[in-house]
């Protein structure tokens, strides 16, 4: 039992958080390449994504494996990012600083699910039984160079002004 659940139902619920997080971290990247602030929808990436790293450690562990180590850097990335949106507003270096971070958080979220794929899917485990074989290293390759292009052409294309420059302007917070 976990939190009242049983094993299997907690582990429901910790894939379908995990599963918003990476469905509305990925609208959250396509507003950063739009410049779009996208407010309540980056709030609830952020506190899926740190919803997903706790219910994580929350799993019996016997020793600290690899998927503890994600959880630990997606937590410290999560926290950089946090305070470069809502502490410093998105003023100066916060801006690139959040973009690289809340891409980074959503990269570790797209490794483990690759991961959980390869380990679960049938089709993809006989490909990578290991996760050692060619068709793993691949798909996260390409996955990683995926989110290296996004990152790159985020950083470039969000220019949004922070909350704060639009309040003392009159001109309300950006949606």
């Amino acid at each position: 039992m976990i939190l009242g659940m049983t094993t299997h139902a907690f582990t429901v619920f910790h894939v379908i958080i995990s599963l918003l997080a990476i469905v509305s971290g990925a609208v959250v990247a396509f507003g950063l390449l739009t410049a779009k602030r996208l407010d309540r929808l980056t709030a609830f990436f952020l506190g899926t994504t740190a919803l997903t790293c706790v219910t994580g450690f929350l799993f019996p562990i016997a020793k600290i494996t690899p998927a503890i180590v994600v959880g630990i850097l997606c937590l410290a990335t999560l926290a950089v990012a946090i305070f470069a949106r809502y502490v410093r507003e998105l003023a100066g270096a916060s801006r690139w600083i959040y973009v690289v971070t809340a891409l980074l958080a959503l990269y570790f979220n797209v490794f483990v699910l690759v991961v959980q794929s390869f380990e679960k899917i049938p089709a993809l485990r006989a490909l990578a039984p290991t996760q050692s074989e060619a068709p793993f290293k691949v798909a996260q390759l390409v996955v990683l160079l995926a989110f290296i292009t996004l990152g790159t052409f985020a950083v470039r294309r969000f220019r949004f002004e922070p909350a704060r420059a639009m309040r003392v302007a009159g001109a309300g917070v950006g949606r």
